[in-house]
């Protein structure tokens, strides 16, 4: 079984349902939300393979197209009441975030980038289709949310799946084992409200205005 490419559909499916709920609650029709949904599971890995210089997977391999299909038609008729979406949305803008930035920087290893550069395309492929989903559906992108912390878990499991690599104990198991770990701290993030410090020092007032 070819375990990278069914980590790719299981992430571009978890992400397709995130644009996918972010129509819905946009009040989208279906042709919308499936193009939300295609464009935020296929976004990131497009935005990688054009930087690789390699055929995009998406149109390389039409089995790409399927999950975003299946995403839009759940979410038609199986979604429950608007004020449920938020939630469910992070939750699968999550598990996509985790296995796209693993598998983002694995392709990118495998096609011999260096290391960091590796590291780098694999934060991109986990965080590009959701800034793309939230640009296109006009809402504040999550990825400069300053009190988020929806890159640094991207930048976590980047960074743990080139470590593994350079080491030579990656593996398949050890690739889902980081995606969970990204999953949960992305969960805990959210849960607990972490963030990293703003670029510039708010006053007191701006402060607990954010509050």
């Amino acid at each position: 079984m070819d375990w990278a490419l069914v980590l790719d559909l299981l992430g571009t499916f978890f992400f397709a349902i995130s644009g996918s709920l972010l129509a819905a609650r946009r009040r989208f029709d279906i042709v919308g939300s499936l193009l939300l949904g295609s464009l935020t599971g296929l976004g990131g890995g497009v935005l990688r393979d054009l930087v690789l210089g390699v055929p995009v997977a998406a149109f390389a391999q039409p089995v790409h197209l399927i999950p975003p299909v299946i995403a839009a038609v759940l979410v038609l008729f199986l979604a429950g009441g608007i004020e449920r979406y938020s939630r469910a949305l992070l939750v699968f803008d999550a598990a996509g975030l985790a296995l796209f930035c693993t598998t983002g920087t694995v392709t990118a290893l495998n096609a011999g980038m260096n290391p960091v550069a590796g590291a780098l395309l694999g934060v991109v492929t986990g965080v590009g289709g959701g800034l793309l989903r939230d640009v296109v559906a006009n809402r504040d992108p999550q990825l400069f949310n300053p009190n988020d912390l929806y890159a640094v878990p991207a930048m976590f499991g980047a960074a743990l799946v080139t470590v593994l690599w350079c080491f030579g104990w990656f593996s398949p198991l050890t690739q889902l084992v980081v995606a969970v770990l990204v999953f949960a701290f992305r969960l805990l993030s959210l849960r607990y409200r972490w963030r990293v410090p703003h670029a510039s020092i708010a006053s007191r007032a701006e402060r607990a205005a954010e509050r």
